[in-house]
């Protein structure tokens, strides 16, 4: 009985099996200083972390290993996590690309429980680096619309300027033509487009047009 009392009380911590397995493990792999400290998960938002778990799985692997990567949502889904202990766990699956991928992934939750946001401060510096270049683009394309109204507005008040000119030299011309003496049919002639009637000065009252000389003789 004392047999069957001291397995049902056992748990793999405590089975001296396990433990040296898990020595074992821990001995022959090589770990990123990182590791070397837990992460309280409780001070990680993981909406943030799962899809960059996603997207660099994939990339290390070649294509999207959605049992692999729920895995590592289920290894991480607890208070407090021992980064040498998930490496042991997925090994088998990124093999090679095991180190690099821990060492990534233990920076960002390292960072990410120090903040209040819960976010590692790599994707804050990112997302502002991604403001600003919007920001720089934006400014910039501003910049390119206004320049291009103020050359529109330019030539078009040079254009403006033409046809004013344009009609200033004809009506300059019009004028001095109109102030110019022409000899009318009638041989008056015309000044400022009007007819002056030279039988209308002085001397065309003190004579009768068409009237023949008359010669008056004395009386004898």
């Amino acid at each position: 009985m004392s047999g069957v009392g001291f397995f049902r009380g056992t748990s793999a911590d405590q089975d001296t099996r396990f433990s040296n397995k898990k020595a074992k493990l821990l001995k022959s792999h090589k770990f990123a200083p990182e590791l070397d400290h837990l992460v309280n998960m409780g001070k990680v938002n993981m909406d943030v972390i799962k899809p960059w778990i996603t997207r660099r799985v994939t990339e290390l692997l070649g294509f999207e290993d959605e049992v692999l990567i729920n895995f590592i949502h289920g290894l991480l889904d607890v208070k407090d996590v021992n980064g040498k202990e998930v490496q042991i766990q997925i090994t088998g699956f990124m093999e090679k690309n095991t180190g690099k991928f821990m060492k990534e992934l233990w920076t960002l939750l390292l960072s990410a429980q120090k903040n209040a946001s819960g976010v590692p401060r790599q994707f804050l510096d990112a997302k502002a680096e991604e403001i600003r270049k919007k920001k720089v683009e934006d400014d910039r394309i501003t910049s390119k619309i206004q320049r291009k109204k103020d050359k529109e507005g330019r030539e078009n008040m040079q254009e403006g300027l033409k046809k004013l000119d344009g009609g200033f030299d004809m009506n300059h011309t019009d004028t001095s033509s109109n102030l110019t003496l022409k000899p009318s049919d009638t041989g008056d002639f015309l000044r400022d487009g009007k007819e002056t009637d030279m039988r209308n000065g002085d001397g065309a009252r003190n004579r009768t047009p068409h009237s023949p000389a008359v010669l008056t003789l004395p009386h004898r």
